[in-house]
């Protein structure tokens, strides 16, 4: 090996070529990955986001939220674009995706290019960070880490590795043959070294080691006094790295990132941001056997298809063959998916009867029958009697409160764990109000029960998809159906703490009938979960141009009504009014007894629902809406000309020809005239100037006669 000192006070960088050793995907001091961490007194994380421009951003000690962690990276904004990071003492290096230029720096001053002059102008394909000295082969004899040597006892010349990670004071590599980890140095540093477990990538702090595991993913750490407090829940990792007493890892399903202490919890000053990070390094050719293209369509960001600057480039990841505690391997990995891990409370077979550890293989079928069926009874029992206390306990309460003339609004406390104030849901002919929670207080959920309510969030269990993130089917374990609404990373970061808890308190005391009602939240391991009642008909689009039934117009004029119901309550009965955003016929949802219900509300709100001059707009989306209802097109097709339904259907109203929107695929009523007075209030609603357009009590009450006339056909 050739050592060649730099003088980079009190900095230095580490350049190596391949000779005989392959090094890929390695982790951690002297290595290269899409995260990376500076050791000492002025230590920092970095890592390439997964925005596909290959920009990264960084954190420290000081990032006490995602708020403030961006703040931290906007120091770090004049660092290139980056295809690879590594981590050295109190410095970062990494290899300019443009231009393969090695860029260093540090958090004192991160605008200033560390490498030295003579080494500037040079093309790498990779780069590792030491203290130092300077890498530039590997041979036969001792390995040189800083000030420090030692023989390689035992190790073959032509030995073959495939990861490699270097602590204070020993070095720890990934066997090409057999997966396993060996290490050399001090053995304090590599102490409790796991055996016989296969890696895929390692990582070193000051005097500890972590490896992800080749079947499930998971993490094993070993070292002096380490212990290992890896975030519970998480599925897996693709990519790891740490600093003298931090680790943080890429979660798999997510790619956002995970961080925890070496020797106890995370410092309380130190919180990584809640930003997607990118899963591996950008590599062109097939990824090879035991390995998959990462898929960014995963990812759900609008025009985001590739995580790499050039786009015949790809991030190839490891595959898993197993699954963690609690789930089966469904599917095997392809060459663009890993593995599908599956809840085991879907095991049906017994092909996964003994990774689940649901029965031996000795009992028969209908034995494991005669156990359901039964455990089903003692369920089924307990729940019943359960039930009746509840009913009983929250029936008492309602009956108390009914009073002659019933106000429309009240003052609520926190919600959020604390019981409130019971609030209005409206008055007129309503279903019961046996599907309306009593006491209005959100329930906070586990991450572990929620994701076995959703099998692992998993996509045969998705109801939609939105700015919020993704809405998953749950069934929980005591039977009941509700809809789970995860957020993705973009929300996360946009929204904070704060705010997060400041929208919660809105969205727990809104009850009505045409409101899909929150039921709880959970917030745990950087997710933000929220758990709504379950909608079975599906929405109000789904219906008038996708594939479920037609809807018929006594329907029709129902959900109109209804769904103006829900928005005068936001509007009128919420203090301050609730401006919806987003009013359209997909956030317009059909419970069982097909009764509309407004849902993405609150969270997904980003105009400022403080202004009541702002409620007009919802009023303008809510005729498009009729329209929709009205005439069975959608509000933008390209199909038709003019393609916005408003161009099209505004001037054959205003002309008396309103006749001529009336959706010809389901039958007529005897009588039209409500149909055309339907046509008549979306004409009002869509006003040009919004001074004219009525309000949605007004439109409330223009709709009602419509409901209440009843249609004949």
């Amino acid at each position: 090996m050739d050592q060649i000192p730099i003088t980079l006070t009190p900095f230095s960088i580490i350049l190596f070529t391949l000779m005989g050793i392959t090094v890929n995907g390695v982790l951690g001091l002297g290595s290269t990955g899409p995260i990376a961490a500076a050791f000492g007194e002025n230590g920092f994380f970095c890592a390439i986001d997964a925005s596909g421009k290959q920009q990264i951003f960084c954190w420290d000690r000081n990032s006490s939220s995602a708020s403030s962690s961006s703040a931290v990276s906007s120091r770090f904004s004049s660092v290139p674009s980056l295809a690879s990071l590594s981590g050295g003492d109190g410095f970062l290096c990494g290899i300019s995706s443009n231009t393969s230029k090695a860029y260093c720096w540090s958090s004192i001053d991160p605008g200033t290019d560390l490498v030295p002059p003579s080494f500037r102008n040079t093309d790498y394909s990779k780069i590792a960070s030491g203290a130092n000295h300077l890498w530039r082969g590997w041979g036969k004899g001792d390995c040189v880490l800083g000030t420090k040597s030692w023989e390689f006892g035992g190790l073959a010349s032509k030995e073959v590795f495939v990861g490699l990670a270097a602590s204070k004071d020993a070095i720890c590599a990934i066997s090409g043959g057999s997966g396993e980890v060996k290490c050399w140095g001090e053995l304090s540093s590599f102490e409790g070294v796991p055996v016989g477990i296969r890696f895929v990538a390692l990582t070193a702090g000051a005097q500890h080691f972590c490896g992800i595991r080749e079947d499930d993913h998971g993490i094993e750490c070993w070292g002096r006094n380490y212990l290992a407090l890896v975030p519970k829940g998480s599925s897996g990792f693709l990519a790891i790295a740490a600093s003298d007493f931090i680790t943080c890892g890429v979660r798999e399903d997510d790619l956002i990132i995970d961080c925890w202490g070496s020797q106890g919890p995370l410092p309380s000053d130190y919180s990584p941001p809640l930003q997607l990070c990118g899963p591996g390094l950008c590599t062109a050719g097939a990824c090879g056997e035991n390995k998959f293209a990462f898929n960014a369509s995963i990812l759900n960001v609008p025009d985001l298809t590739s995580l790499c600057v050039r786009r015949d480039l790809k991030i190839c990841s490891p595959c898993g063959f197993n699954c963690s505690k609690g789930f089966f391997p469904s599917s095997a990995c392809t060459e663009n998916a890993d593995r599908v891990c599956t809840a085991c409370s879907l095991c049906q077979n017994s092909s996964c009867w003994d990774v689940c550890g649901l029965m031996s293989t000795s009992e028969t079928q209908q034995e494991r029958r005669r156990r359901i069926q039964m455990l089903a009874i003692v369920i089924g029992s307990s729940i019943s009697g359960l039930v009746l206390l509840l009913l009983a306990w929250c029936l008492l309460p309602c009956k108390t409160t009914v009073r002659k003339e019933i106000q429309r609004k009240k003052q609520c406390t926190s919600c959020i764990g604390k019981p409130e104030v019971e609030v209005d849901t409206t008055a007129d002919a309503q279903p019961t109000l046996s599907s309306v929670p009593c006491i209005g207080t959100a329930q906070v959920f586990r991450l572990s029960d929620l994701k076995d309510a959703t099998n692992g969030f998993k996509e045969f269990n998705e109801l939609g998809r939105g700015k919020y993130g993704f809405v998953y089917k749950a069934i929980l374990s005591d039977g009941q159906q509700v809809a789970v609404k995860r957020a993705n990373a973009a929300t996360i970061i946009h929204i904070n703490n704060r705010e997060f808890e400041s929208e919660l308190e809105v969205l727990c005391k809104i009850r009505h009938f045409n409101i899909v009602n929150l039921l709880g939240y959970c917030e745990e391991m950087g997710e933000r979960l929220l758990v709504y009642e379950y909608m079975p008909h599906g929405t109000l689009y789904d219906h008038l141009h996708g594939e479920l039934s037609p809807l018929n117009w006594t329907l029709r004029l129902k959900i109109s009504y209804q769904a103006a119901r829900g928005l005068e309550y936001l509007h009128k009965d919420c203090m301050p009014p609730i401006v919806h955003c987003n009013i359209k016929s997909s956030n317009i949802l059909l419970d069982s007894e097909w009764g509309a219900r407004i849902a993405d509300f609150g969270l997904l709100s980003t105009c400022n629902k403080d202004r009541s001059g702002d409620l007009v707009s919802d009023v303008y989306s809510f005729g498009i809406v009729l329209l929709e209802i009205l005439s069975g097109r959608k509000a933008h097709d390209k199909d038709y000309t003019p393609s916005s339904i408003v161009d099209w259907a505004l001037p054959l109203i205003r002309q008396g020809k309103a006749a001529a929107i009336i959706d010809r695929g389901v039958a007529l009523p005897r009588i039209v005239e409500p149909l055309l007075k339907l046509a008549e209030i979306s004409e009002l609603a869509l006003k040009e100037d919004p001074n004219q357009r009525p309000t949605m009590p007004d439109l409330v009450m223009l709709l009602e006669p419509l409901v209440k006339s009843g249609l004949t056909f």
